[in-house]
């Protein structure tokens, strides 16, 4: 309500997580100010934390399992940090963890297949989709799932359906607030690293030399 009235029709993208609190204060902003032709987009970051998630609790399971089920040094071997390994896209490992992964797969088909689909609907949203293309991919990846043996995605597939449109908005404008989040935890690590700031001003020069004043000490 702070921004100018004259400035509410350049409104294009909301971008939020999934709380409802926020959610319902947009779309009642919206109602209110119908010359705001804006769209309601669910963080593609906060989504991805969901499937993420999902993705996690397999793997704590299976884990689990092979523990019991596999000689301690078997799985010494196959387990032994895959933790870390198994956070990143499968685009950005190397070679040698590329091979440790396919050696864990190799004893857990099923966390081979959900992570073969975790990476293919992180993909999806890497795209350079139009939003309708986006949509019959988001409906695609959802009845691959659903055609799988797995239930491990049953909570974030819960989600997905209740929030189908707002996800899919992303790929209209792939709008996202990965720079506010980005910039608001940059201003959490100078307040830290300082033990308080209580002026503004001197919130705003450590802001800046973090920002932009270190490329003019580099030149």
């Amino acid at each position: 309500m702070s921004i100018p009235a004259h400035l509410r029709p350049t409104i294009h993208t909301f971008c939020s997580d999934m709380w409802d609190g926020y959610l319902g204060a947009i779309a009642d902003f919206l109602k209110a100010h119908p010359e705001v032709e804006a769209r309601i987009v669910i963080d593609r970051f906060h989504v991805a934390q969901n499937y993420r998630a999902d993705f996690d609790s397999l793997r704590k399971a299976e884990f689990r399992r092979l523990r019991q089920e596999l000689p301690e040094e078997t799985y010494q071997e196959v387990a032994r940090g895959m933790h870390w390994v198994l956070r990143h896209n499968h685009a950005n490992l190397d070679a040698d963890d590329k091979v440790r992964l396919r050696a864990l797969f190799h004893h857990a088909p099923r966390l081979h297949q959900a992570y073969s689909l975790r990476e293919e609907l992180t993909a999806i949203f890497n795209m350079d989709l139009d939003l309708a293309e986006g949509q019959r991919r988001l409906v695609k990846w959802t009845a691959k799932v659903e055609r799988s043996a797995l239930n491990c995605f049953d909570k974030f597939l819960k989600t997905l359906r209740r929030h189908f449109q707002l996800i899919a908005n992303y790929f209209h404008r792939r709008a996202s607030s990965g720079f506010v989040e980005g910039f608001n935890n940059k201003l959490k690590t100078i307040t830290r690293r300082s033990y308080g700031l209580k002026r503004a001003d001197s919130l705003f020069r450590r802001l800046w030399l973090d920002l932009s004043g270190h490329k003019q000490f580099i030149s």
